[in-house]
Order: structure tokens, then C-alpha cells, then sequence
């Protein structure tokens, strides 16, 4: 079996995002040469840490980098206005960060509330 986790992020919060990436890495160096498929779903306040003007892009373009799939939920944009152009250009998109969070719980994923 394969790992693979789903990280849930709503905190519009440098510091949690900074302990939630420092968690990943962990996470990655944890299982080693087993490896592990990350992903970051980010929805309502959380969704401010993925615009292009978020104080921790640097990280999250680190993340995916590295591999990790970082989504904003398009619901949660579309609610505050935003479109990808004011995103982050390397994040990728879900329509529903629940319905996201709900279908991989479905496919086995590890599922981390941070």
C-alpha cells in the first residue's frame, strides 16, 4: 500500500502554515525510501496563504518542488473573488476543497487536520 496524505488547511496563519509545511518534510523524511504522495487542500481563510502575495510563497513553492500537489478550492476563491491570477503560480485547483478532502478520506488517504 501506498502512502499517501491529505493535508487540511483553513488558517490564514503564517505560523500554522510554516508547522504544517515543517510537517510534510517530516512527514517525507519520516517513511524514506518507502515515499509518500502529499497533498494540501486550502479553503476558506486558508486560501489567503496561497495568493501571490502570501508571506510563506517562497515554502509552498518549495513544497511543490518537492512534489507536494498544493490546491485551492475554487469555491472559496470564487466566494472571495479571486481568480489564478491573483494566485500563486505554481498551486494547482479542486472545485470543493471538502468535496476534495472527502473523495481522497474515500481512497484510503491519511487524513491531517492542521
Amino acid at each position: 500500500m501506498r502512502n499517501r496524505a491529505l493535508f487540511q488547511v483553513t488558517d490564514n496563519d503564517p505560523a500554522r502554515w510554516n508547522m504544517i509545511l515543517n510537517n510534510m518534510i517530516n512527514l517525507k523524511e519520516g517513511v524514506g525510501s518507502e515515499g509518500v504522495e502529499i497533498e494540501l487542500v486550502a479553503y476558506g481563510p486558508g486560501i489567503h496563504m496561497l495568493k501571490a502575495d502570501s508571506p510563506v510563497k517562497h515554502r509552498i513553492a518549495d513544497a511543490v518542488k518537492s512534489g507536494v500537489h498544493v490546491n485551492a478550492c475554487q469555491n472559496t476563491m470564487n466566494g472571495m473573488k479571486l481568480s489564478p491570477a491573483d494566485m500563486q503560480p505554481e498551486i494547482g485547483y479542486v472545485p470543493s476543497g471538502v468535496v476534495e478532502v472527502m473523495k481522497k478520506q474515500q481512497q484510503g488517504w491519511a487524513y491531517i487536520r492542521s
